[in-house]
């Protein structure tokens, strides 16, 4: 799947690239703390391969391998949209 400005954040899933620079990501993103504050709920796989549903990510470490980027804000007025790690694989998802 490949990120585009229509792409509706509550679709995303496969592999992460978390870029340094917010003009190189698709998306500006802020993690929160507490599950009742996101808009996503965010899976992280250990296995590319099962990164197959919303929510389910998996992180790589080089860009050319990604299926989109984001940037993680410390300022939460300027993310295109806010996520939570969960441990649960059947929680992931929008909230």
């Amino acid at each position: 799947m490949s990120a585009s400005p229509q792409t509706d954040f509550c679709d995303l899933y496969g592999s992460v690239y978390v870029t340094t620079s917010k003009n190189q990501a698709d998306y500006s993103v802020f993690a929160e703390d507490s599950e009742a504050f996101a808009d996503l709920l965010i899976f992280e796989e250990d296995n590319q391969l099962f990164a197959d549903e919303p929510g389910k990510w998996y992180y790589v470490k080089d860009r050319t391998f990604s299926d989109f980027t984001i940037y993680l804000t410390t300022n939460k007025r300027e993310a295109d949209f806010i996520i939570y790690y969960t441990d649960s694989e059947s929680f992931a998802g929008c909230n």
